[in-house]
């Protein structure tokens, strides 16, 4: 009942917190797009957006602004990532009128076994401490991106998260907040009071924080290079402080560490192709929903209705089954990712879906065997890029090694101890992983860069920004801006399982006739605040030649251009 009210009264609510009237555009939406002629950045922080701009005036492209973005926002924004994390993107090249994929995530440690776990009768690996650590693949991660595409010397990227790691920032407001919830619990953890609690306590809104510990450790990747990293003082420092903390990696761990560029994939929603990259990532999720969603007529239900929300659920359930049972490295298994995505098979999940009726469980297909932050870049050149890079669980394992200014993230949760299972621990092996950039083309050309942080959310919210803009017709600030909902509960590769239908949330903004209707169809609803994601998008528009830029109000982030 107290959940009924609180529904309830957020629905009320929600009548007279709408956004204010717009004389153009859709009330919802917080602002206009940005346009500018020259180039783009969209980022989680205000201050990153900036650097980027920066980088791109000074002569660097879309790359060398994607690097110099992330380097701040791991300073300025560690509640979602940082070098001690992962990192994924896709890269427009201009040049060859193609698409790069690259997979910076990193491995499990040589010296951990499954034996481990079953010795000390661990079930479940946990979220916080040494044994979720995998080797973080964020630096190999730019330095590939560098390598491939950039155009500025290294050391000019990284000088200006240089600075403001010496020189201070302000913090803020979202920023803040879960600084402060993160501190709560990883404070236990040696060294992370020392960096990021100064004076005892998380940084307010509003004042200044130095890490120059991270400066000195920016400073050796700009003059050194990644072997620094994988090969040299800071890896050392790591893998003492694991070491004498309990946990197992080594320098061979990070000695073998490689980034890998894969084939991004894709599938072709109502005239779109939209682009994800392959598992170990989550990406193939959304493709799947869409190859589902496209045997319904989305448009004519209109947006925010019972009938599209009924089927974008029970998309996402029977999607999800399959992400618990094949997603994970495909170093280690044979992973049937066009299967997956293919139209035949997304109508045959389609014809699972009763339209009066929410599902309690689905079973995984039947195949032939044979989340964080978000940001996106754009130059005058054409080149686009979307990254996503993250420490996981908001600011990592709490493991803040050998005073180098970063959390170690712990990504290796996301295995599962189930033997057999495609997603099992194994050592020197990826772990499923929840970060996910995303691309649009249309007729070969770059229309959309864009993605949604926050772990599960991250397909489905994917498929939301596809569907607002294709089927709803809305501006890409108004896609970002529109309420969304988030299904709970399905199975996940760490082995749990769905069996009681799980959990709509949503956020204000959706009418009580369709939550009533979706009730009705036995739809467990429940409001939330928080846990929507995070959106950035950069369109081009090849008529007028300009870009379009979005940064929704969800976080603290910004879109600019020049």
């Amino acid at each position: 009942m107290r959940n009924f009210s609180t529904l309830l009264f957020a629905l009320m609510f929600s009548l007279f917190t709408t956004a204010q009237d717009r004389i153009t555009g859709l009330n919802f939406a917080t602002r206009s797009e940005v346009i500018a002629q020259h180039g783009m950045a969209a980022t989680s922080q205000p201050l990153a957006t900036q650097v980027a701009l920066d980088i791109l005036k000074a002569g660097g492209n879309a790359i060398d602004a994607a690097i110099a973005a992330n380097a701040v926002l791991g300073l300025v924004e560690p509640t979602g990532n940082g070098i001690g994390g992962d990192l994924f993107a896709i890269v427009w090249d201009a040049k060859t009128g193609k698409l790069h994929g690259l997979n910076a995530s990193g491995r499990s440690p040589y010296n951990l076994t499954l034996d481990y776990f079953k010795k000390n009768n661990i079930e479940k690996i946990p979220s916080l401490g040494p044994l979720p650590v995998s080797v973080p693949g964020c630096v190999d991660g730019w330095f590939e991106l560098h390598g491939k595409f950039g155009k500025l010397p290294m050391a000019d990227i990284l000088k200006p998260a240089i600075q403001y790691a010496r020189q201070g920032f302000p913090v803020s407001e979202l920023i803040a907040y879960y600084w402060e919830r993160n501190s709560r619990s990883l404070r236990k953890f040696p060294g992370f009071e020392e960096i990021f609690m100064p004076g005892g306590k998380a940084p307010a809104k509003g004042e200044i924080f130095k890490n120059p510990y991270l400066a000195e450790t920016l400073e050796k990747l700009a003059t050194q290079g990644r072997d620094v990293f994988y090969k040299g003082e800071i890896a050392s420092k790591i893998v003492q402080y694991m070491q004498e903390n309990g946990g197992f990696l080594s320098m061979r761990d990070f000695a073998d560490h490689t980034s890998e560029w894969v084939d991004p994939v894709s599938v072709n929603y109502r005239g779109y192709e939209v682009w994800e990259l392959p598992p170990n990532g989550q990406g193939i999720a959304a493709l799947q929903m869409l190859t589902i969603l496209e045997n319904f007529d989305i448009a004519a239900m209109g947006f925010g209705s019972a009938e599209y929300m009924h089927l974008f659920t029970e998309a996402k359930k029977l999607a999800f089954e399959d992400r618990a049972k094949f997603y994970a490295d495909p170093a280690f298994n044979e992973i049937p990712v066009q299967q997956l995505i293919s139209r035949d098979y997304g109508k045959k999940r389609a014809a699972l879906i009763n339209p009066d009726r929410a599902a309690n469980s689905y079973t995984p297909g039947q195949l032939d065997q044979s989340s964080t932050i978000y940001l996106t870049t754009a130059d005058s050149e054409g080149n686009m890029v979307s990254l996503i890079q993250s420490n996981y669980r908001g600011m990592g394992s709490g493991m803040t090694p050998g005073r180098l200014g970063f959390i170690l993230h712990d990504r290796g949760e996301m295995f599962t101890l189930e033997e057999g299972h495609f997603n099992v621990y194994e050592p020197h092996k990826r772990p499923f992983n929840t970060i996910i950039p995303a691309f649009m083309t249309k007729d070969g050309k770059p229309f959309l860069s864009f993605g949604v942080m926050g772990g599960a959310m991250q397909p489905q919210g994917h498929v939301q920004i596809v569907c607002n803009i294709v089927d709803f017709g809305m501006n890409i600030q108004e896609a970002g801006d529109a309420p969304r909902m988030q299904h709970l509960g399905s199975s996940e590769p760490t082995g749990e399982k769905m069996t009681d239908g799980g959990v709509l949330t949503i956020e204000t903004g959706f009418s009580w006739e369709a939550i009533r209707a979706l009730m009705q169809k036995g739809h467990k609803i429940q409001y939330d605040l928080g846990g929507f994601g995070g959106y950035q998008a950069i369109k081009w528009d090849p008529v007028n030649k300009v870009y379009y830029g979005a940064s929704e109000s969800r976080k603290d982030g910004q879109a600019a251009g020049y």
